[in-house]
């Protein structure tokens, strides 16, 4: 009895301990708020693009004679403020044809302000000191949303002589802050929504699961199904209808551990590979060699003896060498490793980035690798 009751005993300590975090607990899950997994079908952004001018140049705008969309935009400007220069010839190079574009945020009224970015149309050098035009921004309707003008600010920047030039960034691209002003809003009723649905970012089976059997338990009923991998749908209980605010606030703040699809990107130009926590492959072997064969020319001047008849020459010396990469053997990469141990065997073979692409797609062909290979 007294064993039982000092077991007893234990237990109950140990239970007090966990619950009062004196113990250390497992593995926490990598858990997301289902506002960072995924957004709310309706709410988004809308592209504006406009075309329009930039003046005040310092000799860097468009060649009139190369682009004659400029010079007829500037003359139809002019013929608009009242001045006719029909058949002038026309020399400027302060001025740039841009085309302008700029994302409206959701529920913007009218009145707010937002980013516009410049970019050059023609074969201006640079944007540096020029001031945009009033420009309409139109929507992919056909209609005007916003209005930009303002002073362009660039990143770049460009400097030349007449033997040499410097360019840094890229001048011919710049962004006005707060250059557009909106004058038509999208229309869209929030609190009218009689259904919702979620699109997830990266569209998974398992992860809308999760997502729906989180708002499931914490609304207390089956108010939401996933209907395919990037969509979650939610039928509006009646306590929130009208009040879709509250909804969504108390929705997207639930936390679910979002699952992911094995995969490795590959971008062969910069030789990035990125792998991801459940890549799985199979026992193999890989070996990896180059050949590699080295000429280096060192010729030597032959001087004559003293008092001779002899003649200077360069006597041509050459050195080859031959590298088969005998030094590189096997590397047993066994099965089911986890990522860091699949990591330390490809780095056992003591390559770089460009051999190691070649040798996951080897692996891949092999059949071997439990993953997607994306090349970007």
């Amino acid at each position: 009895m007294q064993v039982f009751r000092k077991s007893l005993r234990t237990l109950v300590a140990i239970g007090l301990a966990v619950s009062a975090g004196l113990l250390p607990a497992g593995p926490a899950a990598a858990l997301s708020r289902i506002k960072d997994l995924a957004n709310v079908e309706g709410v988004r952004q809308n592209q504006l693009v406009g075309y329009g001018l930039v003046v005040g140049l310092n000799g860097t705008g468009d060649t009139l004679n190369n682009t004659p969309f400029t010079k007829q935009s500037l003359q139809a400007m002019l013929e608009r403020l009242g001045v006719n220069i029909r058949g002038a010839n026309l020399r400027t190079a302060n001025v740039a044809a841009v085309m302008v574009t700029a994302n409206l945020p959701a529920f913007s009224t009218q009145g707010t302000r937002l980013d516009v970015t410049v970019s050059a149309l023609g074969d201006a050098k640079s944007l540096q000191g020029g001031t945009l035009l009033v420009t309409p921004l139109m929507g992919a309707d056909g209609e005007v949303y916003a209005v930009a003008q303002g002073s362009v600010a660039i990143a770049g920047f460009q400097a030349e002589g007449a033997a040499a030039s410097i360019t840094r960034g890229v001048p011919t691209v710049g962004r006005i802050a707060n250059g557009a002003l909106i004058e038509r809003e999208v229309e869209f009723k929030l609190n009218a929504q009689k259904h919702l649905r979620l699109s997830l970012r990266n569209p998974d089976l398992t992860t809308a699961r999760r997502i729906a059997a989180a708002i499931n338990d914490y609304m207390g009923a089956d108010t939401a199904e996933p209907t395919d991998p990037s969509t979650v749908a939610i039928l509006i209980p009646p306590k929130y209808r009208g009040n879709m605010i509250q909804l969504l606030t108390e929705v997207e703040q639930l936390r679910v551990e979002p699952d992911q699809t094995a995969r490795i990107v590959i971008d062969e130009r910069s030789g990035i590979i990125v792998m991801g926590k459940d890549v799985r492959v199979s026992t193999v072997a890989v070996a990896q060699g180059n050949l590699t064969v080295t000429i280096s020319e060192q010729p030597q001047v032959s001087q004559p003896s003293p008092l001779s008849n002899g003649v200077t020459t360069v006597v041509p010396r050459t050195g080859v060498r031959v590298d088969a990469g005998e030094a590189n053997k096997l590397a047993l990469v066994r099965q089911g490793v986890s990522l860091r141990e699949l990591v330390d065997g490809l780095n056992a073979l003591g390559i770089g980035p460009r051999d190691l692409i070649a040798i996951l797609q080897a692996i891949k062909a092999s059949g071997a690798l439990q993953a997607d290979i994306e090349v970007m």
